[in-house]
């Protein structure tokens, strides 16, 4: 994209939304991708759009996707930046979207419980418009107050709430989305359909590769009356897999149950170290005479199985503390290379996913922690969201030792039959891997359904498609 082409977009769409100052390419240049941080401290060369559009309304994003494929240009989305696995990047030639100020929230509807945002509405908004009207979205991801919308979607998030509650496929009502030929389209418009395929799911997880979702309405529920905390060691991660797997099988939902193996509870908890125990924090939320039942439910089941209790408040203080999370710079100064890989598996191949993961990345040049726990429990599997960290003696082999965790990681969890991805999306970091869950089938009809929408290849090139 050339400065003539540039000034040709102002023109066309307005010069108050488009932007190529060096301080706005310089700010878009990447999210939250660890390795871009790495990159930028190291003095690298990180490249930034040849500009940026901050659509006001779908409109202006219907004519920037006109604009852009009758000259062949590239165009990268951006929602609020809180992506962590490459799925922004753009070079000189491309235009970038940035949707931070589609930020309105539409109507609040109390009595069908739904609520429609903009894209680039951020999570803890909109979050907070419902709940003053005693109503909860319920999704509840770490990056909550950094996070939009429409990259909820786009990326198929997970909140920490999701046992109970589900993933965001299980929330969203409806989207609006604009596709690379122009047109304006919503999907989904009732609490269920079979009008043939699901054409949401066509946009949930695409990542900006089959359109640009411009509004989203999601599906609410109203504030739970009653929450309780409890705890529970686990001698081994085996026996807390098991509880976790009993406990959801017989029909209890406590919408957080998470699992921490010994190194992760020195880490995170070490003023709650139980020899070399793994720690099990739940909480159980909804109607009163529910939530009583639950956790009565839970302890019987929990002690019968041979967990023993530990101090709730322990839970309490995970709740208040669960969005604190280091910089990567941070890290970085302390010579720390580092990063979480969020896989998931069924309950008879997750143990192998766990040992044969840890014991993979333990094998690492410079590793210096490998550890796991699982954050998101369901009747048939559960995730298991792994941490890992290299302090090699020269910075310089930071990036070669991040990427080869991340290939052991996920080559690991893939011979042991689980997932390569549960909740962060997959990006450029994973697209490598993306065959192990996709199989070379449904690559083929993924490339055919990118094809069919997006010919030319415009909608964030390079991205989750395998080459």
């Amino acid at each position: 994209m050339n400065s003539e082409q540039i000034q040709e977009l102002k023109a066309h769409i307005g010069n108050a939304i488009v932007f190529d100052d060096s301080e706005t390419l310089r700010s878009r240049r990447f999210d939250r991708w660890c390795i871009k941080h790495y990159r930028d401290w190291r003095g690298q060369n990180v490249e930034a759009p040849a500009c940026v559009v901050r659509p006001q309304c779908a409109e202006d994003v219907q004519k920037t996707v006109n604009f852009a494929r009758d000259r062949q240009i590239a165009i990268i989305p951006f929602g609020l930046g809180s992506g962590v696995c490459g799925g922004v990047e753009a070079d000189s030639s491309q235009l970038m979207l940035d949707m931070s100020d589609m930020n309105k929230m539409g109507d609040i509807n109390e009595i069908d419980l739904l609520a429609t945002f903009e894209a680039g509405t951020n999570g803890l908004v909109a979050e907070e418009a419902v709940a003053a009207k005693g109503l909860t979205i319920a999704h509840w991801p770490q990056s909550i107050g950094i996070s939009s919308v429409g990259g909820w979607v786009s990326t198929r998030a997970s909140g920490q709430f999701s046992t109970a509650y589900g993933n965001i496929e299980d929330i969203v009502y409806s989207v609006e989305v604009v596709l690379p030929n122009g047109d304006l389209v919503t999907l989904g418009k009732a609490p269920r359909a079979a009008s043939g395929p699901d054409l949401r799911h066509l946009i949930m997880g695409a990542e900006g590769t089959l359109g640009i979702i411009t509004k989203v309405t999601l599906s609410l529920r109203r504030q739970p009356e009653h929450r309780e905390t409890s705890a529970y060691y686990a001698p081994s991660m085996e026996a807390g897999f098991v509880a976790q797997r009993q406990l959801v099988q017989s029909g209890w939902q406590p919408p957080v149950m998470r699992q921490y193996d010994a190194s992760e509870v020195a880490r995170n908890f070490p003023d709650y170290v139980h020899d070399d125990s793994a720690l099990i924090l739940l909480v159980h939320e909804g109607p009163r005479s529910r939530v009583v039942a639950e956790t009565q439910a839970t302890s019987e089941l929990m002690q019968s199985l041979g967990l023993t209790p530990a101090d709730h408040k322990v839970t309490e203080k995970w709740l208040e503390n669960r969005n604190h999370v280091p910089e990567w710079t941070d890290l970085l100064k302390q010579g720390l290379i580092a990063d979480t890989i969020e896989v998931s598996a069924s309950w008879t191949k997750i143990d192998e996913v766990y040992e044969n993961v840890v014991a993979a990345l333990g094998t690492v040049p410079s590793i210096v922690n490998a550890s796991a726990h699982s954050s998101h429990v369901y009747r048939s599997g559960i995730n298991l969201y792994f941490t890992f960290a290299c302090m090699p003696e020269d910075a310089a082999d930071m990036e070669s030792l991040y990427f080869e965790c991340w290939d052991k990681a996920l080559e690991a969890t893939a011979a042991a039959g689980g997932g390569i991805a549960h909740h962060h999306g997959s990006g450029r970091l994973r697209k490598p891997y993306i065959h192990h869950d996709l199989g070379e089938g449904g690559i083929e009809i993924f490339k055919t359904v990118k094809k069919a929408l997006d010919p030319d290849g415009l909608m964030n090139p390079g991205n989750l498609m395998p080459d």
